[in-house]
C-alpha cells in the first residue's frame, strides 16, 4: 500500500486534491493574518479615540472631586420619576429642572474652588426639588455647606424660578469636612474648607450670593442658633452632623424656625453610610411634629411644615 501511495501514478492522481488543500490552507492563513492586521488597526484607532476623549472626560470624572459626575440613563430616569412624585409636578417640569441642575453642577465645579459634596443625582435632585416645591418665602438656611458651592447653585436655581433667594449658612468652616466618629482626611479637591472659599463660590452667582450671611460654628451651639433664628425660613437644608443625635437636634431646631408651609431637606436620607439620619427622622416623625413627609429623591428626604 505504501508503494502504491508513493508511486508517480498516485502522486499525479492526488495532485489536484493536494493543491486544493494547499489553496484552502493558504486562504485560511491569509484570512487569519488579515483579521490580525485589522485588529491591530482597530486597536490603534481605539487608542487614538481614547486619547481624544480624555480631555472631555475631565469635565465629568471624579478627578479633583472624588465622585464622577456622569450619571447613567437609569439613574437619571429614576431621579426624574422620584422628583415628579415628591413635588407633585409633571415629568416635563421635573426633567427640565434636572437638566438645568445638572448643567449648573458641572459649571459650578468648573468655575468654583473646592467641590459640591455628594453624588451627582443627590445634588441634582436637591437643586431641582426646592424650587419645584414652591416654598412660602425665599429665606434659605443651609446647615452644613462645605465650600458654599451648593448654596450658590441653589440661589441660581431659585432665581431661575423667578424667586429672590436670601441665603444663611451655618458651618464650622474648620479646614476639612467634619463628621463625628469619622476621619474624613484631606478633601479630594485639595482646597481647605474656609470662609474665603465659601465667599469666592457665592460670588459666582452675583448679588444674592454676595449678600449671603455666613455664621461660623455648629448648629447645636445656642449662640449660633440665637444669631440666625431672627427669621422664619421657607427652606432649611439639614446637611450638617449626620449622626442620629445631630440630625435629631437639627430637626427640633427646624420645627421652631421653619415658616408655615416651609420645606425641610434631609440630605443623605436613606444612605447606607449614614443610618443615623433615617433613624433620627423616624423617631422625630413618631412624636408631635409640624412636618409631613413628601418623599425621597436620590438620597434626600423632603418634609413640609404645616401651613397653619
Amino acid at each position: 500500500m505504501r508503494a502504491l501511495l508513493t508511486s508517480k501514478v498516485a502522486r499525479r492522481a492526488l495532485r489536484p486534491i493536494a493543491e486544493l488543500i494547499d489553496q484552502r490552507v493558504e486562504r485560511q492563513v491569509r484570512r487569519v493574518l488579515g483579521e490580525s492586521a485589522r485588529a491591530d488597526v482597530s486597536q490603534q484607532e481605539l487608542k487614538k479615540l481614547r486619547n481624544r476623549q480624555r480631555p472631555l472626560e475631565l469635565f465629568f470624572d471624579g478627578t479633583g472631586r472624588g465622585a464622577s459626575r456622569l450619571p447613567s440613563a437609569p439613574h437619571l430616569t429614576r431621579t426624574i420619576t422620584e422628583l415628579a412624585e415628591a413635588t407633585g409636578r409633571d415629568r416635563d417640569a421635573a426633567e427640565r429642572n434636572v437638566a438645568q441642575a445638572f448643567r449648573l453642577l458641572i459649571a459650578m465645579e468648573a468655575l468654583g474652588v473646592g467641590r459640591i459634596a455628594g453624588g451627582t443625582m443627590n445634588i441634582v435632585g436637591k437643586l431641582s426639588a426646592v424650587p419645584l416645591l414652591d416654598p412660602p418665602n425665599d429665606e434659605i438656611l443651609e446647615i452644613g455647606t462645605l465650600y458654599g458651592m451648593f448654596g450658590a447653585a441653589l440661589i441660581r436655581m431659585m432665581e431661575r424660578a423667578g424667586r429672590a433667594p436670601s441665603l444663611t449658612i451655618v458651618d464650622p468652616l474648620a479646614g476639612t469636612q467634619l463628621q463625628p466618629g469619622t476621619t474624613m482626611g484631606n478633601d479630594a479637591s485639595g482646597t481647605p474648607v474656609n470662609g474665603a472659599a465659601v465667599r469666592t463660590n457665592l460670588a459666582l452667582v452675583g448679588a444674592a450670593g454676595a449678600a449671603a450671611r455666613i455664621q461660623q460654628g455648629f448648629s447645636e451651639d445656642p449662640e449660633v442658633r440665637a444669631l440666625v433664628s431672627d427669621r422664619s425660613y421657607g427652606v432649611i437644608i439639614v446637611d450638617g452632623d449626620h449622626s442620629a443625635a445631630g440630625v435629631a437636634a437639627d430637626l427640633e431646631w427646624a420645627e421652631q424656625i421653619v415658616a408655615p408651609g416651609g420645606v425641610v431637606v434631609l440630605d443623605d436620607f436613606g444612605h447606607p453610610k449614614w443610618p443615623g439620619i433615617k433613624e433620627a427622622f423616624e423617631k422625630h416623625m413618631a412624636g408631635n411634629t409640624r412636618f409631613t413627609f413628601l418623599g425621597q429623591v436620590a438620597h434626600s428626604g423632603y418634609l413640609r411644615a404645616a401651613s397653619a
